[in-house]
């Protein structure tokens, strides 16, 4: 029979002996270490090689911080959150740093013992009724347009880039707005490192792409 090694990282050490007793009492799976912070965990999965890394998202150090770094080493294990957490973000999180397994503290020991059967196997997990949520997070994500860098500009700089836009140069800007022809200067080069622009001329196109302007 294949056995599971596994390490174990949870704060709360009466938990920690809980899961690892009911984890070790089953055939295939061997607690092959245990630590109480994100970086207990990375330690251990360095030095012992697990094939999964079962994380608390709380823990010190955060367990998501943890899923990270260990999701970045060569040949990392399975990754699995073991968390009271029903937050859509917190599982959206774990998913981004490379956790395949999310699963609540409230399962039994045997539903525990199966979802990790799961992940070893090569399948992930989340919570049906949590991942309806995630999709839902998502959707509305995806909905909501991207923010642009010309949405980074303050008042004034957006005032000065709709004068580029419409082909005035410092000087008239400088008139219009009552400022001094320097101090449009300055505010040029900030306007031109916020939008990535490489001059005044790219800039103008970027402000008249987004606000509708006419090209100049």
């Amino acid at each position: 029979m294949m056995v599971t090694r596994i390490i174990l990282a949870d704060d709360h050490p009466i938990f920690r002996d809980g899961v690892a007793r009911t984890l070790d009492e089953a055939d295939d799976f061997e607690v092959v270490g245990t630590g109480e912070s994100a970086q207990d965990a990375i330690d251990l999965v360095k030095r012992l090689n697990p094939d999964i890394a079962l994380l608390d998202l709380s823990m010190p150090g955060s367990g998501i911080n943890a899923a990270r770094a260990i999701a970045a080493l060569d040949a990392p294990p399975v990754i699995a959150i073991l968390t009271v957490s029903e937050e859509a973000d917190d599982v959206a999180d774990a998913l981004e740093a490379g956790a395949k397994g999310y699963i609540l503290k409230g399962v039994s020991g045997d539903e525990l013992c199966a979802r990790l059967r799961g992940l070893a196997r090569g399948d992930s997990y989340i919570p049906p009724v949590l991942a309806t949520r995630v999709l839902s997070v998502m959707r509305q994500q995806m909905d909501k347009p991207s923010k642009r860098p010309i949405d980074d500009l303050t008042k004034r700089e957006e005032d000065i880039l709709r004068g580029v836009a419409k082909g005035l140069s410092n000087k008239e800007i400088a008139l219009e707005l009552d400022l001094q022809e320097k101090t449009i200067k300055h505010y040029m080069t900030a306007i031109l490192s916020k939008l990535h622009a490489r001059n005044r001329v790219e800039a103008a196109l970027i402000a008249s792409d987004a606000w509708g302007m006419h090209k100049p």
